[in-house]
């Protein structure tokens, strides 16, 4: 924990002073990435929040990986709640130069955990059927009609990240949209370890609002094998209007 809290220099703005309230871990990461028309994301997103582009693009992102040792500060982790996978589709928001990620949907592969998750959070977590195998990750939500099959293999790792790599993984917040407001969680973790990878079979078909993300529109792909998180209390950073 020591080693996380020391290690700060990557981030675009301090470490917040206050006592960190949860710790987690995301691990065995595949991040796939897409371009999307502006004009089909800015419903999905609150219009309080700003979305953030790059070079003129938005995206959005679809992460599965392994959520592990999710718990409270002082409590110890409960591996039936605590451990699950998760998929996430998400994109990308700058908030007066704060910049996070705003998520659209959340799976669990555990409905305990996507309760637990979503009742202290209020994170959009729903249950879905997913699984990590030797070759890849795979989901079938059949109630949102969303379905994954991936077979990847990891490459090289990525020495030197472009603007685009470090646009879409170096964040530092989450901004959330509750019945009274816009939030703000603060999170810190190590600088993301990125690799290559090489995707060998992709049947994915998720279909939310106008975005339709399929195989064939995948534009960057990458692999991380994880980072420690530490996650902050959210605050309100602007109330709805009566």
């Amino acid at each position: 924990m020591k080693t996380v809290l020391s290690d700060y220099n990557h981030r675009p703005w301090p470490i917040p002073t206050s006592p960190w309230r949860y710790y987690q871990e995301w691990l065995d990461l595949l991040f796939l990435h897409f371009q999307v028309d502006y004009e089909l994301l800015r419903p999905l997103v609150p219009a309080e929040l700003q979305i953030d582009q790059h070079e003129s693009l938005c995206y959005v992102s679809l992460v599965a990986f392994k959520m592990k040792n999710i718990r409270p500060r002082n409590l110890p982790a409960f591996p039936p709640i605590s451990d699950f996978y998760e998929i996430n589709l998400r994109t990308y928001i700058d908030q007066d130069g704060k910049k996070g990620v705003y998520f659209i949907n959340i799976e669990a592969s555990k409905y305990l955990s996507a309760l637990v998750a979503k009742k202290l959070s209020g994170l959009p977590y729903e249950k879905s059927t997913m699984l990590r195998d030797t070759q890849g990750y795979h989901n079938l939500n059949q109630e949102r009609g969303f379905r994954l099959k991936t077979i990847f293999a990891v490459t090289d790792k990525i020495k030197i990240k472009s603007s685009l790599d470090t646009w879409l993984t170096e964040r530092y917040c989450l901004y959330l949209d509750k019945p009274d407001g816009i939030y703000c969680f603060d999170i810190h973790h190590l600088e993301w370890p990125l690799f290559s990878v090489q995707l060998q079979e992709c049947q994915l078909d998720y279909k939310t609002g106008g975005i339709h993300l399929h195989n064939e529109n995948i534009g960057l792909i990458h692999y991380s094998p994880g980072v420690q998180v530490l996650a902050w209390d959210a605050v309100t950073i602007k109330p709805h209007q009566p």
